[in-house]
């Protein structure tokens, strides 16, 4: 029997595409990334979600984005411990190391992580993982001050935007984050995604806006 390859056939023909079509328009960035190694500029924090991938949103080409991708899109606050922390590995791998210039908080619309903490009747895990992760999210929901006439879509939307401003102080708490940000020389910003629209809306001194399409 002829070797096959145990990876899902829809991978290894997307594989087989990128080979013939992306790779081969880039052969020689990638060449020179494998000699040169990476310099992105942005770092993305996003979900894992698999409608809001960052480098399709951005329409990113390799190497110009790190992107650290967890359920929610949450940023932990600082704690250094012996615990294993990794988005916060990422974050210090990508600040320290790759000495990024932004670091980029993206939600997305209809986020399941965001809805199971919203919705009492089908909790995620409370015990394990999933549960732990989402312990802080659900004290933010519970802190905020959502109308009770509010729609499930309002209150979804309001935890989203909510969620990326929390994860935006969190990153704050990082010392090393802090000190580049009062530099200048590192800054942060937040963003969220729609699915459904293809939109993206960014963080201002004003509040949530949707940009400009060219």
């Amino acid at each position: 029997m002829a070797n096959r390859s145990a990876l899902p056939e829809q991978l290894v023909a997307g594989y087989h595409r990128f080979r013939a079509g992306r790779y081969a328009d880039d052969a020689e960035r990638y060449r020179h990334l494998a000699e040169a190694g990476q310099r992105p500029r942005t770092l993305v924090v996003a979900c894992s979600d698999s409608r809001s991938a960052p480098e399709a949103v951005f329409d990113a080409g390799p190497g110009e984005l790190f992107v650290v991708r967890n359920v929610a899109a949450l940023v932990p606050v600082f704690a250094p411990d012996a615990t294993a922390h990794g988005v916060s590995a990422a974050l210090e791998y990508g600040v320290l190391a790759l000495e990024v210039e932004a670091v980029v908080v993206m939600g997305h619309g209809r986020c399941g992580g965001i809805a199971a903490v919203l919705d009492a009747a089908k909790p995620l895990s409370s015990t394990d993982f999933i549960g732990t992760w989402t312990a802080d999210l659900r004290a933010l929901a519970a802190s905020m001050a959502i109308p009770r006439s509010a729609t499930p879509e309002a209150r979804r939307l309001a935890l989203e935007h909510r969620s990326v401003e929390r994860s935006i102080e969190h990153l704050r708490t990082f010392p090393w984050i802090a000190r580049r940000e009062a530099q200048g020389t590192l800054q942060l910003h937040g963003a969220w995604f729609d699915i459904a629209l293809g939109e993206l809306h960014e963080l201002g001194s004003r509040g949530w806006r949707p940009l400009a399409t060219a």
